[in-house]
């Protein structure tokens, strides 16, 4: 399957995008201290299916997973990095939540993460989310045509490294489309001018995941999908997928 994409498909996958969008801004405004992730997950998956989309995530079986992705929403909370599962777990003060959400909509993926704080925040932890998010821009921002991969990887890795944050190690964004996972890898960190050419019509998912402290490591929870990070420190995810155009990179996860 071709990696590049057509001017009419970036379009439905923009109606895809849209739908993602919509549904990691419904969970923000619903999520505070009391709710559960598993309230969380329900919000999504009706906000998904109202807009006419399947989610990306539930059932969703990769090879090194043990058991299918149970959820509609990955939700992790403080040291989770990222595939949190929704459970029964309720939402404290100051709670650092990451939510990633991919749909399909006509066959069509788009795939998006927020991290936020639930209730009061604590400044270190606002200052990892606004670290993270600032990647994800410099990463969106390299994705232009004539740079390379490794130009890329190395936007978001030097503006995580420089800000004194550790990145999830051998994890990165994704190329996307009729499938939510494909070619090619998009890492968080490397040289540039390295890797593929970026060309126009290609997607990609891009998705930063930061950890507090200088280390990368981590550990998969007994659940077979929650990373956490090693040192037990807090963690942040954001994500966009992003057609690189004529015009620049184009977000495709928004409103």
């Amino acid at each position: 399957m071709s990696m590049i994409k057509t001017p009419e498909q970036i379009a439905l996958m923009r109606e895809a995008g849209r739908v993602v969008a919509n549904t990691l801004a419904a969970v923000r405004e619903a999520a505070g201290v009391g709710v559960t992730l598993r309230d969380l997950d329900a919000l999504a998956a009706e906000t998904i299916a109202t807009a006419g989309a399947t989610p990306a995530f539930l059932d969703y079986h990769p090879r090194w997973a043990a058991v299918p992705f149970p959820g509609v929403i990955c939700t992790s909370v403080n040291d989770a990095v990222v595939h949190g599962i929704p459970d029964g777990y309720k939402l404290q003060d100051g709670d650092l939540l990451s939510v990633d959400c991919g749909a399909f909509l006509e066959g069509w993926c788009g795939d998006a993460a927020v991290s936020f704080i639930v209730g009061t925040p604590d400044p270190v932890d606002q200052a990892l989310i606004d670290a993270t998010d600032a990647a994800l821009a410099r990463g969106i921002e390299a994705a232009r045509i004539g740079n390379k991969m490794g130009d890329l990887a190395y936007a978001i890795g030097g503006a995580a490294r420089r800000a004194g944050y550790g990145l999830l190690a051998d994890h990165g964004g994704h190329g996307i489309g009729r499938t939510m996972h494909a070619e090619p890898p998009v890492p968080n960190d490397g040289r540039p001018g390295r890797g593929i050419k970026l060309t126009e019509g290609l997607v990609i998912a891009i998705e930063p995941m930061l950890i507090l402290g200088r280390k990368d490591d981590y550990y998969q929870d007994d659940d077979g999908w929650t990373l956490r990070s090693a040192n037990g420190r807090r963690a942040a995810h954001s994500e966009h997928t992003v057609a690189i155009t004529a015009d620049g990179p184009l977000i495709l996860t928004f409103p």
